[in-house]
């Protein structure tokens, strides 16, 4: 039997343990502990140490409430600031940094909503696409800097001409693209006409003026039509509008497809034309008036198709220039006529002088082994560089760039002749041509056409004769066709002429005999 202090400490202790307010203390942290920060005790009126424990736990809780309050406005802060963020870096890009339109991703996302948007019976979208016809000047002459202006002008106009439900986008450079939902196609061509009309005004860059004209390309879509497609068929159409003059609207047609389809199997046979044997070159004499004699003969290229027959050049030379197969073609031209040359000098030794003409494009004045071709081959052939003409278009010769610029000054130290080819045709600036570095001028046909009934021609021709001799150069006529016209330039003063009066393009077995007697008139 326990001592009575001892029974009475016993007692004590089990009431304790056996106290509600304990288990209310347990049950209290443990909700605290489960995250739930309003869970209080309510404390008893003994004022005991229980009950300063339950106050603070109470404590505690309340100020773990207010921690976590804090902390959830901080969160929701925060991630606001990263969902605004995160809508910016979406707008950045989705947006052209220097105009603030629209990009290519942008305008994809659009043309694809407003696809779906026409699958529930809505009108089919439109894409309109804009080109620049004269954008490269710009940066060429005024720099850069002027050409972000005129871009940002541009769509500032592009803005104004369309509604506000519509997409204007720039793709890059100085192509623009506008999707137009929910139109007829009335309304469409009218937009795109605005669009060009509002490009037309010239625009002020600093202390210059300058037009920023445009070609537009328009394909409306029917249903079924993909975004991709719509791209593409405004792409034709607007290359459509280049090819046409520039500076005007077309509407994208299933017939341009077909012609753009025919120029990419014309590119893929032409890529083995060289190797296959196909090509040939045929030379047209360069006559002098006064004797008929020939001075010179021009290589012409001809691609003997083994299905489509002789093609040519006209049908498929630009396709070589933009294609980059022109650098291959014109050293196949080159290597052909220099070796030529060689073979006519060894059948006749004794073979009257003459000079090859070979016509040089603008995209092989950037061929970077151009020069050292050059040279190469006349050596390799014993030929004199003076005896090889290349006529270049006045267009690159009046607006050469520096590359260009350093290319014809080798061909001039090289001692190889240059002659401004279809002149007439292009600027035909006057001021140009003392400055030119060229031997003669090759005046186009086109103007000769209407000499011989037109009065007014014929002075209009002597005049460009005589700033042309004024300048210090030579001038060599093409396309003459019959005598009164030969006449009527030998009587100007025109020193030599070519043309089917005095010979057709001929293939090289030919020429030997030109060459010995005066060409023959036809």
């Amino acid at each position: 039997m326990l001592p009575a202090a001892a029974h009475w400490d016993y007692m004590t202790s089990r009431e304790s343990v056996e106290d509600p307010r304990l288990q209310l203390l347990v049950d209290g942290v443990v909700r605290l502990a489960a995250g739930d920060l309003d869970a209080r005790i309510e404390p008893s009126k003994h004022r005991d140490d229980i009950d300063a424990v339950i106050t603070g736990v109470n404590l505690l809780a309340e100020e773990l409430g207010h921690i976590h309050a804090d902390l959830e406005q901080r969160v929701a802060a925060r991630t606001a600031m990263l969902r605004r963020t995160q809508v910016e870096l979406e707008q950045m890009a989705k947006t052209d940094a220097l105009t603030g339109l629209a990009n290519r991703t942008l305008l994809t996302e659009r043309i694809q909503g407003a696809i779906l948007s026409s699958t529930d019976g809505g009108k089919a979208p439109a894409v309109l696409l804009l080109d620049l016809d004269s954008f490269k000047a710009i940066n060429d002459i005024l720099g850069h800097s002027a050409g972000d202006a005129v871009l940002v002008e541009v769509a500032k106009r592009l803005r104004s001409a369309v509604r506000e439900q519509d997409t204007v986008a720039r793709l890059g450079g100085d192509e623009f693209a506008i999707l137009i939902a929910s139109a007829t196609q009335g309304e469409i061509l009218r937009i795109a006409h605005r669009a060009s009309e509002y490009l037309q005004d010239s625009m002020s860059i600093g202390m210059e003026t300058v037009w920023a004209m445009a070609s537009i390309g328009v394909c409306i879509g029917t249903p079924g039509y993909r975004a991709e497609t719509l791209m593409r068929d405004a792409d034709i159409a607007m290359y459509q509008a280049k090819a046409r003059g520039r500076n005007n609207v077309q509407l994208f047609h299933p017939d341009m497809l077909d012609a753009v389809q025919e120029r990419s199997r014309i590119t893929a046979e032409l890529r083995t034309a060289v190797a296959g044997g196909e090509l040939a070159l045929v030379y047209q004499p360069v006559v002098e008036l006064a004797s008929s004699r020939v001075i010179g003969v021009e290589a012409l290229l001809r691609w003997h198709h083994p299905v489509r027959g002789t093609i040519m050049p006209g049908s498929f030379i630009g396709i070589a220039e933009e294609t980059g197969l022109i650098f291959e073609l014109g050293r196949w031209v080159l290597h052909e006529g220099l070796a030529q040359m060689r073979r006519w000098s060894q059948t006749d030794p004794d073979l009257p002088d003459y000079c090859l003409h070979i016509n040089l494009s603008a995209a092989e004045l950037l061929r970077t082994d151009l020069l050292d071709d050059i040279r190469d081959t006349l050596a390799r052939y014993c030929l004199d560089p003076r005896r090889l003409i290349l006529e270049i278009t006045e267009t690159v010769l009046m607006s050469r760039e520096t590359g260009q610029e350093q290319v014809l000054s080798g061909l001039r130290e090289l001692g190889v002749g240059l002659q401004i080819d279809d002149f007439g045709t292009g600027y035909s600036s006057i001021s140009y041509l003392r400055s030119l570095p060229a031997d003669t001028v090759k005046v186009d046909q086109s103007l000769i056409k209407d000499m011989e009934s037109d009065p007014r021609q014929q002075k209009f021709v002597s005049a460009i004769l005589q700033l042309i001799f004024a300048a210090g150069l030579n001038a060599t006529v093409e396309g003459i066709e019959t005598a009164e016209q030969a006449a009527q330039l030998e009587a100007m003063g025109c020193l030599y002429g070519q043309g089917y009066f005095y010979g057709y393009p001929v293939p090289a077995a030919e020429i030997p005999d030109q060459l010995r007697r005066p060409a023959r008139r036809l």
